[in-house]
């Protein structure tokens, strides 16, 4: 009689077991891949490369030895820093580069506050302070995403990008030789319903502070539009549109916008995954538009450029990406060719920022 209950209790167990396996959620699902196909991972670019978007915000203290060996084992001739923060803190940043012998692989770009942007003399003193911080070896200014999220003026209304107040800064960043490296907004599906036909839905699950919509601030495209305004504006003003500007998931419109405005350039940044979903257009997309775009990674941790690599190197099918709430699908290499290689690594971004040293990719 136990004999029989142990039996029972056994086979209950078991059937709960595969009830609880046909429950599974969609993010606890992610099977290992049984294809069996040649794979290259990469852990080395093949040629020396730029990175034009990463952020670093203790550099001032900073030991940078570490950061210079991880650099080399990737085969990366130089670093943007985009988080130069400025005035005195950017001065102590680059005092701190220099001391210790990087000044030709490690560079900075400057920001700016757009608190105060209500007082008549915001744009001067924001001029000013570019000019000082290009003085102090900034290469370029950075402008984060909360202009046009976020920020608002003293009465509590969002300041759009292309506010008329910022024209100033925009204009003397050409007069300087400067670029601007710009993000705008986020991908457009963090604004459209949270549903199963939201290709984002797992992100917005794991970080729900992601979302928006129409009246949060205000509508996706009209964000994207300020962005594009404020270039045909100034058009003696270069721009390094951050994220494929959060078109990679339409290149055909992504090359028409750099047809229609010759001063915008682009850096790959966050959107890797999106480019190795659709590899015979991605490449197609990097040899029409190879002097227009830069390397870019964002948030820096070394392992995850490996992915960046093999993508843009490797004519490797079906591996993953290495944050799935980013993207679920499976991504195949552009096998881009050497000169492409070259310009994205890093020719584009000797000719588009001013100081950098040639030298380190000879």
């Amino acid at each position: 009689m136990r004999s029989f209950v142990f039996a029972v209790l056994y086979l209950a167990a078991t059937a709960a077991t595969a009830q609880d396996s046909l429950r599974m959620d969609f993010e606890a699902y992610d099977p290992p891949s049984t294809l069996v196909v040649p794979e290259h991972p990469l852990t080395r670019a093949k040629i020396p490369f730029i990175d034009v978007h990463s952020h670093h915000w203790n550099m001032a203290e900073q030991d940078l030895k570490k950061l210079i060996r991880e650099m080399d084992e990737l085969h990366m001739g130089a670093i943007i820093n985009l988080s130069g923060r400025g005035g005195a803190a950017l001065k102590a940043m680059q005092d701190n580069i220099t001391k210790q012998g990087y000044q030709n692989r490690i560079f900075l770009f400057t920001n700016i506050s757009f608190n105060g942007i209500d007082e008549p003399d915001w744009a001067q003193n924001t001029v000013k302070q570019l000019e000082y911080d290009v003085a102090n070896g900034a290469k370029g200014l950075k402008i984060f995403k909360s202009l046009g999220l976020s920020v608002k003026d003293k009465s509590g209304k969002r300041v759009p990008i292309d506010d008329p107040r910022i024209d100033p800064v925009w204009a003397k960043c050409g007069e300087l030789g400067i670029p601007v490296l710009i993000h705008a907004g986020d991908p457009e599906p963090f604004w459209s319903p949270m549903d199963a036909q939201n290709e984002r839905w797992l992100e917005l699950k794991t970080h729900p502070g992601r979302r928006r919509s129409d009246s949060d601030p205000a509508p996706w495209a009209q964000i994207i539009q300020e962005q594009h305004h404020v270039f045909r504006k100034h058009p003696n003003t270069r721009f390094i549109n951050a994220h494929f500007g959060w078109f990679a998931h339409d290149l055909t419109k992504l090359g028409q916008l750099l047809k229609e405005m010759p001063n915008m350039y682009i850096e790959l940044g966050a959107i890797i995954a999106e480019l190795g979903r659709q590899p015979r257009q991605a490449k197609a997309f990097f040899e029409t538009y190879q002097d227009r775009i830069l390397f870019g990674k964002d948030a820096y941790n070394p392992e995850e450029y490996h992915t960046y690599f093999r993508v843009l190197e490797t004519a490797d099918e079906y591996f993953p990406y290495y944050k799935r709430y980013h993207a679920f699908w499976r991504m195949y290499g552009l096998d881009l060719p050497e000169k492409v290689l070259e310009k994205v690594y890093y020719k584009n971004a000797l000719s588009l920022i001013p100081g950098l040293d040639p030298a380190v990719f000879r």
